[in-house]
């Protein structure tokens, strides 16, 4: 029996994709073990361990940096993905006055110039007492992130519904229990995914962490920018090979806690 020609074009894609995400990582690795590659040669002429001496050395504070940067972008996923909820919850089940505003309004970061807005936060913050510290860090990149998280909750509540929620409220439940034990299973792919969007933009944030931050705020990024910038291909790609890995870590770390977190709550249910 022969194979449909859309699977066919299916693999073709998967492939093309695996392709497209693998090949810069090869590169990345080569380069980071690069002393010189020149042209027309396919593979380096030379190798080097410059950039993981540099990476790894005790006085560029390389991991401390990187465990704090960590810290901050998993705690502003955290804060969005929570915000994301009980925005979309909100906007999809009540009627109130200035809903469309709010649905407008959380889309701003995104309508306005991230140069003017970041401009704009910065004198608000330095007023506030904000600037240049952690928490006006926090704060700018929840602003950042919450348009995508709050458009993935929305989208995946109005999907799912309130029927079940009402269904275990007819037999007793309260909000609180029927919301955890019935909408949060259905809502965990949607939560996964607003969780690893929101990390990925607040630990990639360079221009507004910098601003906001004032050189107090260290992050990956803002040590790992300047040597893509000046070109130094070497260390920048043993930066990013370092900003990758440990994003990919973040993320199976976080895919495993919450699986792990269903599949007890399935098996406390079932008891």
């Amino acid at each position: 029996m022969k194979e449909p020609s859309s699977n066919k074009l299916l693999k073709l894609f998967l492939y093309i994709t695996v392709f497209a995400i693998l090949a810069p990582m090869v590169i990345i690795t080569l380069w980071a073990f690069t002393n010189q590659w020149s042209w027309p040669s396919l593979l380096p002429t030379s190798y080097s361990l410059r950039a993981i001496k540099e990476i790894f050395a005790p006085y560029g504070n390389v991991f401390p940096i990187l465990l704090s940067s960590i810290f901050l972008s998993l705690t502003v996923a955290l804060l969005s993905a929570i915000i994301a909820i009980m925005a979309a919850r909100a906007v999809v089940f009540y009627d109130f006055f200035g809903k469309d505003l709010i649905d407008f309004i959380s889309m701003a970061p995104n309508l306005v110039p991230s140069t003017v807005f970041a401009m704009g936060i910065h004198v608000a913050f330095i007023k506030m007492s904000l600037a240049n510290t952690p928490l006006g860090v926090i704060i700018v990149n929840l602003i950042y992130t919450l348009p995508y998280t709050i458009n993935i909750m929305k989208n995946l509540t109005e999907s799912i519904g309130k029927d079940l929620e009402q269904q275990a409220y007819v037999l007793g439940a309260s909000p609180w229990k029927a919301f955890l034990h019935i909408s949060f299973p259905l809502l965990l792919p949607g939560i996964i995914a607003s969780i690893t969007m929101a990390y990925i933009i607040s630990f990639s944030q360079y221009f507004v962490t910098l601003l906001i931050g004032g050189g107090k705020v260290m992050t990956f990024s803002m040590i790992m920018v300047p040597f893509i910038a000046k070109g130094d291909r070497t260390l920048g790609s043993a930066y990013a090979l370092v900003f990758v890995l440990s994003t990919l870590i973040v993320f199976g770390l976080i895919n495993l806690i919450l699986k792990k977190f269903q599949k007890r709550k399935e098996k406390y249910n079932w008891n």
